[in-house]
């Protein structure tokens, strides 16, 4: 099985390249971030036109995650839980029912929180990123209950270390590489989750993400944001990972890339 994760930065700009690399990929469960549109906007008779049952959290220009399974998906939650008043469309979660049992998996966008000001408890923008995550920590907590196969995926914005970064000096102090940050990012890893790229590559350089502006793909001036994060039982079946990273180079590109996790489910 395939579980991908992508954030298209647009579905609609993005739609010739997301169904050419369906095609050629042929993903069993793509994780979609970013998709900018209601759910009524969402290109979907295109996508089930390729065989994936479809499911989206959308909002209007901003945010929006999706789910394609060329499985059934069951159980579907839309929204992360801890905060009723939250209105952003940056979490969706199901369960795919496989020939060998079921996975959880769920699409997830998280908040930049930036600009970060001098005191990074009055940034609002950053406060709300910090909270989003530890709610996050909280609800994975309660899915690991399940002691299921489990991946998390998606845009995290976070950038663990300084090897996943072209310049970690220029980069320190950014919403995405900043202490608390990465606090939040270890505390959620720390509750018994595994990060497919570090068990099965963990090389430096190795990047999803490069900037429209100032050169970046052409120089190789990328960070890594997107991952996965696995439960032991989604590890224990995992087989590897791969970076699409040639899908940065097609016609108008989102600036992130998909990332393939293999397993063995």
């Amino acid at each position: 099985m395939k579980i991908a994760t992508w954030n298209v930065n647009s579905i609609k700009a993005r739609l010739h390249a997301v169904t050419a690399w369906l095609e050629a990929e042929q993903p069993d469960i793509a994780c979609l971030q970013e998709i900018k549109t209601v759910d009524d906007g969402f290109p979907r008779l295109e996508i089930e036109a390729m065989g994936y049952q479809v499911e989206t959290h959308g909002q209007k220009s901003y945010n929006g995650v999706a789910l394609l399974s060329k499985f059934p998906l069951e159980d579907i939650r839309r929204g992360l839980p801890g905060d009723d008043g939250d209105d952003q469309a940056r979490y969706i979660e199901a369960v795919a029912s496989t020939d060998k049992g079921a996975v959880r998996v769920a699409s997830i966008y998280l908040p930049n929180g930036n600009p970060v000001l001098e005191d990074p408890i009055a940034s609002p923008k950053y406060t709300y990123k910090l909270d989003w995550m530890t709610r996050l920590r909280a609800h994975a907590l309660d899915l690991l209950q399940h002691e299921e196969p489990l991946v998390l995926a998606g845009d995290y914005n976070v950038i663990p270390r300084p090897g996943d970064t072209h310049d970690p000096k220029g980069w320190w102090g950014d919403a995405l590489f900043r202490q608390e940050t990465l606090d939040a990012f270890h505390a959620l890893k720390h509750i018994g989750l595994y990060d497919m790229f570090d068990q099965f590559d963990g090389r430096d350089g190795q990047y999803t993400f490069w900037d429209y502006q100032g050169g970046a793909w052409q120089n190789n001036l990328g960070i890594r944001i997107d991952h996965l994060l696995c439960s032991p039982q989604a590890i224990d079946r995992a087989e590897g990972i791969t970076i699409h990273k040639s899908t940065r180079e097609g016609v108008k590109p989102s600036d992130h890339v998909p990332v393939v996790g293999h397993f063995d489910l």
